[in-house]
């Protein structure tokens, strides 16, 4: 699956596939650019602080991580956004205008104001390269259930936002090992797991996502060396997202050319 990824041709119109991760605080979104950090460059990445166990959210700038290793780097990035969850977390329209492309790597985010369009950071004429290319929502599989109205709310906004815009939605079921006792002792038995299947399915009803969009993941948290059973679920999820990404840019670009074709009388 690594070769496979490093193998992948991206659609010519854009140089990078953008992904934008967006949940609530301890979620797992900085872990989850860790662990593919770690797994492309073949070594224990800790970068980006994750807010795991924590209510205060570590991300405070919007940030683009991008990977390589000793061959090069790769074309997709992810970006790193602000919790959503706690009393001082993202704004809504902040998770939209990255959506859009209208915000700039570097920007200091504000719980009570969103990015303005006076502002330095603002994007004015957002080109297909700047936009995000699929939204990925990570999800702590043992706190589903847990989720606050603010959240379902805020999730909603984005939601309808991403959609409108036919950008892909996925998510990333963090935490797996905290969920079911069975997985927790064997990575491997993450797919016969009857906890894990209804945490999905669980997943699914609240984000509105289907199904076979929900990936289970585990981020490197506890472990100071490679683990096989780690790396294989998220290069599996993300074999799957890159392609949705790089269809949703392909349909995008071709949208455009129709739009620009003169019409014959």
């Amino acid at each position: 699956m690594l070769n496979t990824l490093k193998a992948f041709k991206i659609c010519n119109e854009v140089p990078e596939l953008c992904f934008l991760l967006y949940g609530p605080v301890g979620a797992g979104k900085s872990s989850t650019i860790n662990t593919i950090r770690t797994i492309f460059e073949g070594r224990q990445f800790v970068n980006c602080l994750a807010a795991a166990g924590s209510t205060t959210s570590h991300t405070l700038c919007y940030e683009r991580f991008r990977f390589a290793n000793e061959a090069g780097s790769f074309p997709f990035a992810f970006n790193d956004i602000m919790g959503a969850e706690a009393e001082d977390g993202v704004h809504t329209q902040d998770i939209i205008s990255a959506l859009k492309g209208h915000m700039k790597e570097g920007y200091l985010f504000n719980s009570k104001y969103p990015l303005s369009e006076s502002n330095h950071y603002y994007n004015q004429n957002p080109s297909l390269s700047d936009q995000m290319h699929c939204l990925v929502y990570a999800i702590p599989a043992d706190k589903i259930s847990m989720m606050g109205n603010d959240f379902i709310k805020k999730l909603k906004s984005v939601r309808e936002t991403a959609s409108g815009m036919g950008i892909p939605q996925v998510v990333f079921m963090t935490a797996v090992d905290k969920a079911c006792e069975m997985t927790k002792e064997n990575l491997q038995n993450i797919y016969k797991s009857k906890k894990i299947r209804d945490k999905m399915r669980e997943c699914s009803n609240a984000l509105g996502v289907p199904m076979n969009c929900v990936f289970p993941v585990l981020n490197y948290h506890e472990e100071t060396h490679m683990n096989e059973n780690i790396n294989c679920l998220m290069l599996d999820a993300l074999t799957q997202i890159i392609h949705w990404a790089n269809d949703y840019v392909i349909t995008r670009s071709n949208n455009q050319i129709s739009h620009q074709q003169p019409i014959c009388e």
